[in-house]
């Protein structure tokens, strides 16, 4: 499905007629017409849903693909930058796909460990096709590489009273049993759903991918199951301020095929000791050689709301880099933002901000900038 919004076509997720029933605020979002809020009380009060009850997100536009035949674990482990040995069927990864040349990431995405012969990776929206390109250039001729973006819709539910929603819904063993990063394959009502206990918002969650054509029924019985908990519908607004929040990257801003990895501090999702991944021999020197750049957090000391691209400086007036990402933090209270920084800047320096022509101090600190409400693990 699609619509055309200033002369693109934008598509359509399976809840679009959901969103616009409820008044949503659509907006473009990597190609997809997509709800940034809802009326009454727009994205603080959603925000502030997921930190103390419950939330609920349509994030289908995310990408979905699969690989499998023989050896497609192999496959994925010598291609994307983490190590698929470290977990095991039934758990999911954070993993980056680099460029081989430069670094620098092609996109983060969650890789789900099924079998060794099939991996299902859910790439974001704009950089879904690409990824799929160049795991299938890498295939060989018995492995299939197959785009599935519009066969599975994606719900995020996401707070405190999550595991709550999904007893009340029928998934009591999924609410009960999952550890943070694992995932099984179940039912509703007799139709398929796998239950992953991932999320993009720091706190306790879940998201959930059925079929493209069972989402919107699936949504509606979300919402239902949520009403004595205070489920609320929540656009990617929300989802925005929650995960600057916990200091969590965007590709696109945090990372992108001109930030790698070492700048960006996802290091922890490459496994260094692997033999092959792309862009290994670029990373391995950077992190030998130390990146001349780093994100850091930034935490206004006055009033002020920073952007991506704006220029911070040292106290003394010399630029230092720029912000990635900045919002106003709904439990903060204050403005924060993540910044690429020269390495001559430590923690606890006070920088200044130009927020449009005005000089802003703020602090640079090392995220999250928020404690969440329930535990992830």
């Amino acid at each position: 499905m699609s619509e055309s919004s200033g002369g693109a076509t934008l598509r359509r997720s399976p809840l679009h007629g959901r969103h616009t029933a409820l008044g949503a605020k659509m907006a473009d979002f990597g190609g997809w017409a997509m709800p940034i809020e809802y009326p009454g009380g727009g994205v603080v009060r959603e925000h502030t849903a997921v930190r103390e009850s419950v939330g609920l997100f349509d994030v289908s536009h995310l990408g979905k693909a699969v690989v499998r035949g023989p050896g497609a674990a192999e496959l994925v482990n010598a291609s994307l930058t983490n190590d698929l040995r470290r977990i095991g069927p039934g758990k999911a990864q954070y993993t980056l796909c680099c460029d081989d040349a430069t670094g620098g990431v092609v996109d983060d995405l969650i890789a789900y460990y099924l079998t060794d012969d099939e991996v299902f990776l859910i790439p974001n929206a704009a950089n879904s096709a690409e990824v799929v390109r160049r795991l299938a250039a890498a295939a060989p001729e018995d492995v299939e590489v197959r785009d599935l973006h519009e066969e599975h819709g994606v719900l995020a539910v996401q707070g405190p009273r999550s595991d709550d929603v999904l007893q009340a819904l029928g998934l009591p063993n999924a609410a009960t049993g999952l550890a943070y990063m694992a995932f099984e394959a179940a039912t509703w009502q007799g139709k398929p759903v796998i239950v992953c206990r991932t999320g993009y918002t720091g706190e306790r969650g879940y998201e959930l991918v059925p079929r493209w054509t069972d989402a919107p029924a699936l949504w509606d019985a979300v919402l239902a199951a949520g009403e004595l908990h205070g489920i609320r519908p929540c656009g990617l607004g929300a989802r925005d301020t929650l995960r600057t929040e916990m200091g969590y990257p965007l590709h696109g801003q945090d990372l992108s095929p001109e930030i790698t990895p070492v700048q960006a501090r996802c290091g922890w999702a490459v496994g260094w000791k692997k033999d092959a991944f792309w862009g290994r021999d670029v990373l391995m020197a950077e992190r030998e050689a130390g990146a001349r750049r780093l994100l850091w957090g930034l935490e206004g000391l006055e009033r002020a709301i920073p952007r991506p691209h704006m220029t911070v400086t040292a106290r003394g007036g010399a630029g230092v880099g720029e912000v990635t990402s900045g919002t106003f933090s709904p439990t903060r209270k204050v403005g924060i933002a993540l910044a690429l920084l020269d390495r001559v800047v430590a923690e606890g320096d006070e920088v200044v901000v130009d927020v449009r022509g005005r000089e802003a101090a703020f602090r640079v600190v090392k995220p999250p900038f928020v404690t969440p409400a329930t535990t992830i693990s």
